[in-house]
Parts: structure tokens; C-alpha cells; sequence
């Protein structure tokens, strides 16, 4: 009878541990690119005509710039285009932790500062049939952060360029409502 509790116990603390782990396991989303979300979202608005004319379209090319290459230099650092500390907040998939880019997707670290900085890594919300019910794309990893939070990761004093940053202000610059073309043509 001990002995039947005992791995009764054993078996519910493990199933406990497994269930634990799924949401780690289930937010291995995948990396796809900005040019795949341009593919539809080109119909609705073009938030990616918008994000070109951003600098975060340009956040990597930047670290490419003398300038960059001089405060690199001064801080005891290489290429910035390839430290971690340069990077982290140039290049969407060091700026997200470093996930997994898919295979089958478009990603660049080239891209910048992309749309998946923002809205997270793309594989398992891209296809329409789950964009097209919000619940089911949030549930498969989409994200909608307008958060001073996020953006104040990288927009801060730890950086070598920072100017004060009024986030209302910054943030009308870089909106991209979704708007359907029908709409956005009246």
C-alpha cells in the first residue's frame, strides 16, 4: 500500500513537472522574417512600406556606419556588426533571446529591427487562416507590445547614442495600424 502511494505521489509531482515545461516547450516559436509578414500584410495598410521608412529597417545597416565602428572601438569592442552588445538591440533575433529561425522563412539579421521584435516570432501565426482570428494567432505566439517597457530595453541610457525618449511621441512614428484596403482607400 506504501509502496502504491509512493508512486502515485511520484507520478502526479512528474505529470506536474511535464505540464510545467509545455509552455517553454510550445514557445519555441520560430523566426520567419519580415518579408513573409509583407506578403499578406502588403492587402491591409502596408505596415511593412512603413517600417522601411523607420530606422529600426535600418538598425543593423547602422552598426556598419564609421561612427558605430568608432564607438565600438572606444568601448573596447570589434565589429559591431557582430557584438552582442551592439546587436542586441540592431538585430531582432539577439534582441528576442536568439530563437530558432525557420528554415522555410526569409529572416535576415540584415532586416533590422523587425516586425517579430515587436510581435514575436512568426512560424506558428503566419498562416491566414490563424491571423485571421486574433485568439488563435495570440495563442500561437503573436504579440502585440506597446509597452514603454519594450522599448525602453534598448531606447535607455545604456546605450552609446541614446537622446531622451518620449515614447507617445516615438511611438506615433512607427505605428502601422491594420487597415483593409478598402478602408485605407476612402
Amino acid at each position: 500500500m506504501k509502496q502504491h502511494l509512493i508512486m502515485v505521489v511520484s507520478l502526479a509531482v512528474l505529470g506536474g513537472l511535464l505540464l510545467g515545461m509545455a509552455p517553454d516547450a510550445m514557445a519555441a516559436h520560430e523566426l520567419v522574417g519580415a518579408s513573409k509578414c509583407k506578403s499578406c500584410h502588403k492587402k491591409i495598410g502596408n505596415p511593412y512600406a512603413l517600417w522601411q521608412k523607420t530606422e529600426h529597417a535600418k538598425a543593423y545597416e547602422t552598426l556598419a556606419s564609421p561612427e558605430a565602428k568608432k564607438i565600438a572601438a572606444d568601448k573596447g569592442l570589434g565589429d559591431p556588426q557582430k557584438e552582442e552588445a551592439c546587436l542586441k538591440c540592431h538585430v531582432t533575433r539577439v534582441f528576442l533571446g536568439n530563437p530558432a529561425v525557420n528554415e522555410k522563412g526569409k529572416y535576415t539579421d540584415a532586416e533590422g529591427v523587425g516586425c517579430e521584435a515587436c510581435h514575436g516570432p512568426g512560424s506558428d501565426y503566419k498562416k491566414k487562416k490563424i491571423m485571421k482570428d486574433h485568439d488563435a494567432a495570440v495563442a500561437n505566439g503573436l504579440l502585440r507590445t506597446k509597452t514603454e517597457e519594450h522599448c525602453t530595453q534598448c531606447h535607455n541610457d545604456e546605450s552609446p547614442t541614446f537622446e531622451a525618449f518620449d515614447f507617445e511621441k516615438q511611438w506615433a512614428e512607427i505605428d502601422h495600424p491594420i487597415i483593409p484596403k478598402e478602408k485605407a482607400a476612402k
